[in-house]
């Protein structure tokens, strides 16, 4: 009881414990941390509610239910609507009902604690985006600056109402009486580097120091300023405090003495809005409504370079990354930009998701994250190294992506793309994984992974074949050469020891993994640029494509065609996959339509398959071979059911440009596809196959969801007051069952 995020705390620190452990043992935590954050309200309430109104909407799939539902019998039963998995991380944390204004990290990174216009505090889990408990209140203002004790065991506040309040980090519990003594608002606040004492900073000009244990204050106010105190902060060693405020000045003071040390920091034309250290302690950086940003000196307080002109509008917030290679800005403009902190050049593209001002941004301290805070009351996560919110598509912001494909193990992604990287993908989080994979000299068309997920294979525009380490990155061997065109398409044979290309050259080839050299003369037929090739699944046969309008089938033993071309397209076949069991074949063309063959006979099987309103560029089956996928330039993805060919559930919406590439991952779970809207995404085809229009009825904000972009949703509101019906083909709410208040299920 009020004592479950401290539970949450616990099971981060086991999961961070076990990172590099057994995976089972991880996402078992995880699932645990989960369940406590979905269900954290009726828990606090009241401990039966673990068993009463938690564990049975636990999703089915879910680790723990699996494990622990058989240990507890006469639960209720959901009769509808249930979560088969739970839902998707959010890179975007919504629940303030006004302007977000200051966030911090905890020390440990798992947490973020954020301040708003409407008075209170909230704490949120990093990894999942979901609030941990009941938001902190106490304050009679908008709570303008938040900081974390240097141990995480406490958080300090500044508000408008002109005090300072602590809180336990853990149970969100007030500690001690507020500190009073500022006669206007509390525009920053910040814990001194040993954790002993706080410093403030008040629109009353002056900035004090408190002792952190008694709430006492330390000395006589600090006063200089002539105008409001913008931010305070600790230099790194403890003994000085860096000031900034709107008199257009900075001030750095003497802890022990509270006497300032040298003169103002004078070259801002205007309101000076935050300043701080870099890590090391030998500059500062501020920002101004003058619209730049400047680089400081810290022993001289001399200007290091000229002014960084930045936003289009005023800059609110700026600061260091924890390496102090980069700085990182926020302004009225709703954007957000990282800097080259030695050249003062940007570092990437600006960070773009808000739709209002940003109010404060900071790194995580692994400098692996930016959170950042907006008036428009939401808070987002970001990528630091990709600028990518976490969680949401991955992005590569330069170039097109012409092939993904899944490790045979579900938990990488590869990529290739016209910049000549291969870039490897967590597949759960959509990380980047390590470096890019640099070697070839002209666009990558396709990546593979070998059968043992050891290996990886690509092809390029530079007529090459180049195999790689998949743990490593590191090329294996030399180039395998011999196509006279690009090669547009590779693929492994079914025990990994053969690769088979096909080229402009209209030729395909079958190389022998270990030695990289040809296998036989190279097959030859086709008339046109031949643009796919797939192993049959017992791999004694090959199946081509081509813009010939044509489909061949190859002995690989011999290299021999076997039988007459496979014909019934009138356009260009750009892909062709066999069947799991090996008894079909399936093609997309240019004339928007796809077809399934016999893989024996050679005969069109049914009708072609028509929906895509452009052309067809990749089709492929799911492991089960019950589904095909397909994807078009008319940026959807289509789900098919192999036995009627009707098409399944609704198109997958959400790439803004042509689908280049889709397919199913080991498991069938999801779907992965890329565009020249140079994104990867993901998508679940349990809530794609299984839904049918979307569910609607919500009076509130959802606090979780499932769904599949543009197509079904099924989610819950922040207090999971109304259940879903779960009847797929009407989407109904049921008017007779509801969660009341207290978590208890009524009718």
């Amino acid at each position: 009881m009020g004592r479950a995020p401290i539970g949450i705390g616990m099971l981060r620190e086991v999961i961070r414990w076990v990172k590099r452990g057994e995976s089972s043992a991880l996402e078992y935590v995880d699932d645990m941390c989960r369940f406590l954050l979905a269900f954290i309200k009726p828990i606090i309430k009241s401990t039966p509610h673990i068993y009463i109104s938690a564990l049975p909407f636990t999703p089915v799939e879910s680790i723990l239910w699996k494990k622990s539902s058989r240990w507890f019998q006469g639960l209720i039963r959901v009769e509808k609507g249930r979560m088969e998995r739970w839902p998707a991380r959010s890179s975007t944390w919504t629940g303030h009902t006004r302007d977000v204004l200051c966030l911090a990290y905890s020390p440990d990174g798992l947490r973020v604690v954020s301040g708003s216009c409407d008075y209170t505090i909230r704490m949120w889990d990093v990894e999942s985006g979901a609030p941990v408990g009941d938001p902190l209140t106490g304050h009679a203002g908008s709570v303008r600056s938040i900081a974390y004790s240097p141990d995480g065991l406490h958080i300090v506040s500044g508000s408008d109402d002109k005090t300072i309040r602590i809180w336990d980090a853990e149970t969100g519990a007030p500690v001690g009486e507020p500190l009073t003594g500022h006669s206007h608002d509390v525009s920053s606040i910040s814990y001194s580097p040993d954790g002993r004492h706080i410093v403030s900073g008040s629109w009353d000009k002056t900035i004090r120091i408190w002792d952190a244990e008694t709430g006492a204050p330390v000395g006589e106010p600090l006063r200089g300023h002539t105008h409001n105190v913008s931010s305070v902060s600790y230099f790194p060693d403890g003994r000085h405090i860096l000031s900034s405020s709107w008199d257009k000045t900075l001030q750095m003071w003497d802890v022990q003495t509270g006497a300032p040390v040298g003169e103002p920091l004078k070259g801002h034309t205007r309101q000076v809005t935050s300043a701080s250290y870099s890590p090391d302690g030998l500059h500062i950086v501020s920002s101004s409504l003058d619209n730049t940003i400047r680089i400081w000196n810290a022993e001289s307080g001399d200007p290091v370079g000229d002014p960084l002109k930045v936003h289009t509008g005023d800059t609110n917030r700026v600061s260091y990354s924890p390496d102090g290679r980069h700085i990182i800005s926020g302004g009225v403009g709703p954007t957000i930009r990282v800097w080259d902190a030695k050249t003062g050049a940007p570092a990437g593209e600006p960070l773009k998701g808000h739709t209002d001002c940003i109010l404060d941004v900071t790194y995580s301290p692994d400098g692996r994250h930016i959170v950042s805070a907006s008036a428009d009351k939401a808070i987002r996560i970001w990528d630091a190294k990709t600028g990518a919110p976490v969680g949401e598509p991955s992005k590569v912001l330069t170039d097109w992506m012409y092939s993904v494909a899944y490790s045979p193990d579900g938990r990488y992604i590869a990529s290739g793309s016209n910049d000549s990287l291969i870039r490897i993908w967590d597949a759960k989080t959509g990380a980047l994984v390590g470096e890019p994979l640099e070697g070839h000299a002209g666009e990558v068309f396709c990546v593979v992974y070998s059968p043992d997920g050891r290996h990886l294979v690509s092809s390029s525009w530079d007529q090459t074949i180049r195999i790689w380490d998949a743990a490593t990155g590191a090329s294996i061997g030399n180039p395998l050469k011999g196509h006279s065109a690009q090669v547009l398409r590779v693929v492994y044979s079914p025990d990994g020891r053969h690769i088979a290309s096909c080229s402009s050259d209209m030729t395909v080839r079958i190389w022998d993994v270990q030695t990289g050299a040809p296998v036989c003369e190279p097959l030859m037929g086709h008339t046109g640029i031949v643009r796919s090739v797939a192993y049959s699944p017992d791999g004694r046969r090959i199946v081509s494509s081509s813009f010939d309008r044509t489909i061949r089938v190859w002995d690989t033993e011999t290299g021999a065609p076997l039988g007459k071309p496979l014909e019934g397209h009138t356009s260009d076949i750009p892909s062709v996959a066999y069947s799991p069991d090996g008894r079909h074949i399936v093609s997309c063309s240019f004339d928007r339509t796809i077809r399934i063959w016999d893989a024996r006979s050679g005969a069109s099987v049914g009708e072609p398959l028509k929906g895509h309103a452009d052309i067809v560029n990749s089709v492929s089956y799911s492991p089960d071979g019950q589904h095909i996928i397909s994807c078009s330039d008319d940026r959807t993805i289509r789900i098919w059911d192999t036995k009627n060919g009707a098409p399944v559930g609704c198109p997958l919406k959400g790439h803004i440009g042509r689908v280049i590439s889709a397919s199913f991952s080991p498991d069938g779970r999801h779907v992965v596809s890329t565009s020249l809207d140079k994104t990867i995404r993901i998508w679940d085809t349990d809530t794609v196959i299984s839904l049918g229009d979307q569910f609607k009825g919500h009076l509130s904000a959802a606090m979780t969801a499932m769904s599949s972009p543009g197509g079904p949703d099924v989610s819950y509101t922040d207090t999971m007051n109304q259940i879903w019906n779960s009847d797929v083909s009407r989407g109904a709410v049921p008017s007779d069952l509801h969660l009341d208040q207290n978590g208890w299920v009524n009718q």
